[in-house]
C-alpha cells in the first residue's frame, strides 16, 4: 500500500509543523549557533597554520589548506543542501555540528600533516553544509517581506563569530598551547548544538522530484547568478591569497596586518543587518548588484593606494561587497525557489563560491611571478567585472525575451 501524503510529510518534517511561518523564531537561535560555530572555525585558521609551520611543513602544503577548504565547501554546500530537502533539517543540523566537532577533535591528537589536511576537507564539508542548511531553514520559513532581514541576522552572527575567533586565536594559543587550543575549538560547536535543539518545529515541505541542481537553476533563471558568484569568488580569493605577502613587500608589520584584516569582519557585522533591511525594501537585485560592483573596486584599492590606507580601504570595501551580495543573493534565490528546493538551491550558492575559491588562489599564484602583484590585482578586478557584466547581460536577455513573448496588443500598450 503506497504511503499517504501525511506519511510522506512526516518523513521530512516534525509532526507539529503545520503552524504559521515563523522565520524570526528560527533566525534567533540559529544566529546564536552560527556565532559559536564561526568562532570555532575561524579560531582554527591561525592555530592550524602555525602548528604546520612548527612541524617544518613547507609553505606549499600550508597554502594548500585554503584550497582543500574550498574543495570541501564546493562538495558540502550542494550535497548537504540537497539532502536537507529530504530529511528533517533540525536533525541534520545537529548531525553536521557533531561531525564538525569530531573533525576538530582529531587535531587534539596532534596528528601528521596528511591527517590535518584530511580534517581540513572534512571541517569545510560540514561547515558549508551547516551554512547551506541554516539559510535554507530561515529562507523557507520567512515571508518575502522579511526574508532579507531574517537572513541578515545569521550572516551578521557568522561575521561576528569569525572576528571573535580570529581575535582570540593568538591569545588562546599563547595561553594553552596547540593541543588545548584544538580542544577548545572542538568543544565550542557542542554549545551551539543546544541552540539547534531548541529550534521550533519545521514548516511542512514536500519531497521534491529528482532533478539536477543546474537544471533547476536554469529553469528558475538563476544560472547567470551562480556563474557570476563563482567568478566573483575567484577574483576575491585570488586577490587576497597573496595579500599578506604583498603587504610584507610594502613594509607593513604583521601587527598592522592583523588590525587591517579585521576590518572586513568588523564592517560586515552592521552592514549585513543594514543590507538585509534594504533588500526587503529596495529589492534584492539592486542590493546584490551593488555587491558585484564593490567586488570590482576591492582589488583596485591595492593598486591605486599601495599603503596601509589602501589595504584598509580594500578590506572595508570587501566587507560591504560581501554583505550586500550575500544578503541580496540568498534572499533572491529564496524568492524564486519553492520550499522543497531551498536546500538544494542555497547549497548550490555555497558550492559556486567554493568553485571560485578553488581556482582563484591557483591563478593568482601563477600570475604574480609573471606580471607582478599589481598586474595580478588588475586581472582579478577584470574577472570580477565579468561577473558583473554577466548579471547585466542576463537581465537584458530576460527582459527582451519577456517582451517578445507578450501579445501584440500588450506590447503596443
Amino acid at each position: 500500500m503506497p504511503p499517504s501524503l501525511g506519511d510522506t510529510l512526516s518523513l521530512t518534517v516534525e509532526p507539529s509543523s503545520q503552524r504559521q511561518l515563523s522565520g524570526r523564531r528560527r533566525a534567533i537561535p540559529l544566529a546564536a549557533s552560527t556565532l559559536l560555530v564561526g568562532i570555532s572555525v575561524h579560531l582554527l585558521w591561525l592555530v592550524v597554520q602555525l602548528y604546520l609551520k612548527s612541524q617544518g611543513v613547507s609553505t606549499f602544503w600550508i597554502g594548500m589548506v585554503g584550497t582543500i577548504n574550498a574543495a570541501g565547501m564546493l562538495a558540502g554546500g550542494l550535497m548537504w543542501g540537497t539532502i536537507s530537502d529530504h530529511v528533517r533539517r533540525r536533525r541534520l543540523l545537529a548531525l553536521l555540528i557533531v561531525g564538525l566537532s569530531a573533525g576538530i577533535a582529531v587535531l587534539v591528537l596532534l596528528p601528521p600533516t596528511s591527517v590535518i589536511l584530511g580534517t581540513s576537507f572534512a571541517r569545510s564539508l560540514f561547515f558549508s553544509g551547516l551554512i547551506a542548511v541554516t539559510i535554507a531553514i530561515i529562507s523557507g520559513s520567512s515571508r518575502a517581506e522579511r526574508r532579507g532581514k531574517n537572513l541578515s541576522y545569521v550572516a551578521s552572527s557568522r561575521a561576528m563569530g569569525f572576528a571573535l575567533g580570529a581575535f582570540a586565536s593568538g591569545f588562546l594559543l599563547e595561553w594553552l598551547g596547540y593541543r588545548a587550543a584544538f580542544g577548545v575549538a572542538a568543544f565550542i560547536p557542542l554549545i551551539a548544538l543546544l541552540f539547534v535543539l531548541r529550534l521550533p518545529a519545521e514548516n511542512p515541505i514536500r519531497r521534491p522530484r529528482a532533478s539536477s541542481a543546474w537544471r533547476e537553476a536554469l529553469s528558475r533563471g538563476l544560472g547567470d547568478l551562480y556563474l557570476a558568484l563563482a567568478l566573483r569568488q575567484m577574483a576575491i580569493l585570488g586577490a587576497f591569497a597573496l595579500l599578506y605577502v604583498y603587504m610584507d613587500t610594502l613594509g607593513i608589520s604583521p601587527g598592522i596586518m592583523g588590525v587591517v584584516a579585521s576590518m572586513n569582519m568588523i564592517t560586515q557585522v552592521p552592514s549585513l543587518i543594514v543590507f538585509g533591511w534594504l533588500a526587503d525594501r529596495l529589492g534584492r537585485r539592486r542590493v546584490f548588484m551593488l555587491g558585484f560592483a564593490l567586488s570590482i573596486l576591492t582589488p583596485c584599492w591595492f593598486v591605486i593606494i599601495p599603503s596601509v590606507i589602501g589595504m584598509a580601504l580594500g578590506y572595508v570595501t570587501l566587507g560591504l561587497a560581501f554583505s550586500s551580495l550575500h544578503v541580496g543573493a540568498t534572499a533572491h534565490i529564496g524568492d524564486r525557489v519553492a520550499g522543497e528546493r531551498q536546500g538544494q538551491m542555497l547549497g548550490l550558492y555555497e558550492s559556486s563560491r567554493g568553485l571560485g575559491g578553488l581556482l582563484g588562489p591557483v591563478l593568482a599564484g601563477s600570475l604574480a611571478p609573471v606580471i607582478g602583484f599589481k598586474g595580478m590585482f588588475l586581472i582579478m578586478a577584470g574577472i570580477a567585472s565579468l561577473g558583473f557584466l554577466l548579471m547585466l547581460a542576463g537581465r537584458i536577455i530576460r527582459r527582451r525575451s519577456s517582451t517578445s513573448q507578450q501579445p501584440a496588443h500588450e506590447a503596443a500598450e
